[in-house]
C-alpha cells in the first residue's frame, strides 16, 4: 500500500495554459457528445437515483459522469462528483438516501464532468482522494478542488464496517485512473476507463498522458478483480461480462490500427474506419486520432 501527501511542485506557464485549453475542451466536449451522439447511454435528462444495493447507489444525468454514493451509518462516500453547477442537485439527491453528511469524495480522473464539484465539496470540510498522476495534472492546469490525500498504486479505506479499494492499474482513458472496488458488494467502479456502451467507445485523452496500447493491459488487471457489478463512468449499471466486452473491443481497435500503419494506411482512411467501425467522433477524434495513430505503429 502507497499513500502521498500533496504535491506543490508548479509547472511552466506555457504547459499549463496548454494543458488548461486540452482539460477545458475535454470536460466540454463530454457535455456536448452527452446532448448530441450519445444522449441516451449518459443518462436521463435530469438527475436521478438508481440503487444498485441497499447502501450503493448511483446518480446519473446525461450531462455529466456518474456518481456513485456509499451510504453508511456515519456518513456517505462519494465516488465522482460532477461539475460545480451540478453541486446542489446532487446533495439534494443524496439527502434522499441519508440525512448523513458526505466525509469523503474519490475522483475516478480529473476532468471537470467527474471532479468539478471537489472545491464545493472541501469548501464543506470534505477531503478528496485521487490518483498521484490525476493531481498532478490538475496542479499544472491550476484546476481548483485538487484532491487532499493520493495514491501510487493501492489505498484501502474501511467506510460503514466495509473495504473500499482504490486501484490505479496504468493509463487508459487518461494517466490518472483510479478504478474502485468494493469487494463485499462484489462491484467495480471503472469512471472513464469504460465510460460507454451500446456501442462501446474510446475517448484516449493523449494530452493527460492516455493510451490505447496500455489500455487494454489496464483492464486485465482489473478483471482479475473478484466483482460481478461494474458502474461505468457515464452508462447504465451493467456487468462483467460487458466489461469483458470491451476489453475485446479495444484489443480490435489496437490491432486495427497497428495492421493499417503496417500497410501504410494514410491518416484519412485511418479516421473513416475509426468512425464507422469503432464509433469514434468529435472529441474522440480531436483528442485520439494522431495520437493512436503514432502509437499503434
Amino acid at each position: 500500500m502507497q499513500t502521498h501527501t500533496i504535491s506543490r511542485r508548479q509547472a511552466s506557464a506555457r504547459r499549463r495554459a496548454a494543458s488548461a485549453g486540452l482539460i477545458a475542451a475535454a470536460a466540454a466536449g463530454l457535455l456536448a457528445a452527452a446532448a448530441a451522439d450519445a444522449q441516451e447511454r449518459f443518462g436521463p435528462p435530469e438527475l436521478a437515483t438508481t440503487r444498485v444495493t441497499d447502501d450503493v447507489h448511483v446518480i446519473r444525468d446525461r450531462g455529466s459522469g456518474n456518481v456513485t454514493v456509499l451510504v453508511a451509518d456515519h456518513g456517505v462516500l462519494l465516488i465522482d462528483d460532477k461539475f460545480p453547477q451540478n453541486h446542489a442537485g446532487l446533495l439534494a439527491e443524496v439527502a434522499k438516501l441519508t440525512d448523513q453528511p458526505v466525509r469523503f469524495v474519490i475522483n475516478t480522473h480529473m476532468h471537470a464532468d467527474h471532479s468539478g464539484g471537489n472545491a464545493l465539496l472541501q469548501a464543506l470540510g470534505v477531503p478528496v482522494i485521487a490518483s498521484a498522476n490525476a493531481r498532478r495534472i490538475m496542479a499544472e492546469t491550476q484546476t481548483e478542488g485538487l484532491p487532499d490525500i493520493t495514491i501510487d498504486e493501492h489505498l484501502r479505506i474501511h467506510f460503514g464496517g466495509k473495504p473500499v479499494d482504490l486501484y490505479y492499474f496504468g493509463r487508459g482513458h487518461t494517466n490518472g485512473d483510479v478504478v474502485v472496488h468494493l469487494p463485499e458488494d462484489r462491484i467495480v467502479v471503472m469512471g472513464d476507463l469504460f465510460a460507454l456502451y451500446g456501442p462501446y467507445e474510446h475517448l484516449i485523452h493523449y494530452a493527460a498522458g492516455g493510451s490505447a496500447r496500455d489500455w487494454s493491459q489496464t483492464l486485465e488487471r482489473v478483471l482479475e478483480l473478484d466483482f460481478d457489478t461494474v458502474i461505468p463512468g457515464h452508462s447504465a449499471v451493467t456487468d462483467r461480462a460487458n466489461l469483458e466486452g470491451y476489453l475485446a473491443e479495444t484489443l480490435r481497435l489496437q490491432d486495427m490500427v497497428r495492421e493499417m500503419n503496417r500497410q501504410q494506411r494514410p491518416r484519412e482512411e485511418i479516421e473513416a474506419v475509426l468512425r464507422s467501425e469503432f464509433n469514434w467522433s468529435g472529441l474522440s477524434m480531436q483528442f485520439g486520432l494522431d495520437g493512436i495513430i503514432a502509437e499503434m505503429r
